[in-house]
């Protein structure tokens, strides 16, 4: 399948999941009420321009490409943007949004955010039913690059980190999240060494990652055993005079068995200043490759060869507790970490450009990038996360947006203490002026994905 079809199908499949299931939400919680539903447009806003009719519900395809809507009869405040006011066809006042109460409404309001959450746990869940969890080994430290952060905060190889950032016993991916985030900043590290407990500081190292500042601790961790092999190698290296290839399995340096990636990399920077012989596995035959290295210009020792580890054993099988227990921590992680961001942004600590925020190209980038090294299969990963921001997005106060008119529900019923109501002009206003920031923010995410090409 060329690249490209591969990818629309993808960007189709993932942002069609997560929007329509927002909208099932809604258009389930509006039919347990008993809502007449005038249309549920599952592709596009605005104008009909393909569908079909199942009861008094039209089914279609809309004219602008720009997610999905669910158009109830009474509720006319985002006609524009639902293909125009209701028709004029009869309906019970029993079945009219409008004549509702507001709890009602505020349901289904909530019914989108809510299918987009439970999709978002949903998809770690079974997941975890049926391939396991994840296996967390404890955080010991395989390799630290030459002049690099962890080795200039102290850190050795053997190393066993016991608290990061006050927490203890952090797993491996909260140091590195954790890191990430946290570019040039100084960061309390405690590690165990030798019996004794010691404790450091290390400030990551600022990286660029696709336009963005991120950073990076600068050492790896001890995964256990596992296979490590020759991804690639490099054309005009010592690898490539040595004679070794893609594919080839490495099982020794000078003898020492090579356990993980982690520690090939620890063994080969020990060994710089002396002949080295790297054992391979290549069609299950065991080849003895002399090979020389060369450093380059932060001090690390290369041969000119790309590495991938292959773990023996990356899950545990896993009960209903337990896979609840992941689909909720990685949910849970996911959120805390969006708010730390969010939080360092607001505060000044940092840039706008860094935040990690995407638009409509950045996402289309982040699923190319999914389908492409992992296959449909890896796109449920991604499609957890989409849903999961798409839900707690919609929660937030913004006209248009489910959270907007929960607010305006709010209004009502304050206004509604002194007699008064929100007339039919107000509201839709409000939805304009919601549409405008929406619209903004749009144009402002596009411009920061388009800015990382430069």
């Amino acid at each position: 399948m060329p690249d490209i079809l591969l990818v629309i199908l993808a960007v189709i499949f993932v942002l069609g999941v997560a929007i329509n299931i927002h909208e099932l939400g809604h258009f389930i919680v509006a039919k347990l009420f008993g809502m007449r539903v005038e249309a549920y447009s599952f592709f596009g806003l605005g104008p009909r321009i393909w569908g079909f009719k199942i009861g008094h519900t039209d089914y279609r395809v809309s004219a602008i490409p720009l997610g999905a809507y669910v158009k109830l009869y009474g509720d006319e405040a985002t006609a524009p943007l639902e293909g125009g006011e209701s028709t004029n066809e009869k309906v019970p006042a029993s079945e009219l949004y409008e004549l509702r109460p507001r709890w009602q409404k505020f349901l289904v309001m909530l019914g989108g955010p809510f299918m987009n959450i439970v999709l978002a746990l949903s998809i770690p869940f079974f997941g975890a039913l049926m391939y396991g969890v994840p296996s967390t080994p404890d955080p010991i430290i395989s390799y630290v690059a030459p002049n690099g952060a962890a080795e200039r905060a102290g850190l050795k190889a053997g190393d066993k980190i016991v608290a990061f950032e006050g927490e203890a016993n952090p797993t491996w991916r909260k140091i590195e999240t954790g890191a990430a985030i946290s570019p040039e900043k100084p960061l309390p590290i405690s590690v165990e060494r030798d019996g004794q407990n010691i404790v450091l500081s290390i400030t990551p190292a600022r990286v660029d990652k696709k336009g963005q500042g991120i950073g990076d601790v600068e050492m790896k961790p001890e995964t256990g055993v596992e296979q490590v092999m020759v991804t690639n190698v490099e054309e005009g290296t010592p690898a490539a005079a040595a004679g070794l290839q893609a594919r080839d399995r490495i099982v020794s340096v000078n003898g020492a068995n090579v356990t993980n990636s982690g520690n090939f990399m620890t063994l080969v920077q020990a060994n710089k200043d002396k002949p080295m012989t790297i054992g391979v596995e290549r069609n299950g035959e065991r080849l003895q490759l002399p090979v020389t290295t060369y450093v380059e210009g932060s001090g690390q020792v290369r041969i000119g060869i790309g590495l991938r580890g292959i773990p023996s054993k990356v899950r545990e099988p896993a009960g209903v507790g337990d896979a609840a227990r992941f689909a909720v921590a990685a949910n849970y992680e996911i959120i805390a970490l969006t708010g730390r961001v969010f939080g360092q942004l607001f505060s000044g600590q940092r840039a706008v450009r860094d935040a990690g925020l995407s638009g409509p190209v950045g996402i289309v980038g982040i699923i190319s990038s999914v389908v492409q090294d992992e296959g449909f299969a890896g796109l449920f990963s991604i499609l957890a996360v989409i849903s999961l921001n798409l839900g707690v997005f919609n929660l937030l106060p913004i006209p248009l947006l489910d959270g907007g008119q929960i607010l305006v529900l709010g209004i009502e019923k304050v206004l509604s203490w002194f007699g008064r109501t929100l007339s039919m002009a107000w509201k839709e206003r409000i939805q304009l002026t919601g549409l405008a920031v929406i619209l903004l923010l749009m144009v402002f995410t596009l411009f920061l994905d388009v800015s990382k090409f430069f």
